[in-house]
């Protein structure tokens, strides 16, 4: 028979952490084409094609429509269609505030930690 060892109950402090980090956020930002587009879109200020998009990576076309849409499936981009073609823009209230809550996440959940470092005397 084996025997179990019994550890005290993990601090659930980091809790809210979890419930923010989205890995579908994570995943449409780990490549760098998509993030060279959310750089251009940032830069441009307002709704920019496929094709003004495009000028910023070195892609066809169809690879930077791509890259858009899984953008705007993590809920990153706004896509609006005009005739034929599709204007795309940064959702920037929601971004901000994703990114504000993971960031202010993190902080409550590692507060703890980097004081206990300090006096540890870790830098």
């Amino acid at each position: 028979m084996t025997q179990t060892s019994k550890r005290p109950p993990r601090q659930r402090c980091c809790e809210p952490l979890g419930s923010v980090l989205s890995p579908r956020l994570f995943k449409a930002l780990c490549d760098p084409n998509r993030v060279a587009i959310l750089a251009r879109l940032a830069e441009s200020c307002g709704p920019s094609t496929v094709s003004q998009v495009a000028e910023c990576c070195p892609v066809n076309l169809s690879v930077v429509s791509r890259h858009l849409a899984q953008l705007r499936d993590a809920g990153i981009l706004h896509a609006e269609k005009r005739g034929k073609e599709v204007h795309y823009s940064i959702r920037a209230e929601e971004l901000v505030s994703t990114l504000r809550a993971i960031a202010d996440a993190i902080e409550r959940c590692c507060a703890g930690a980097d004081q206990a470092a300090k006096k540890r005397g870790a830098p």
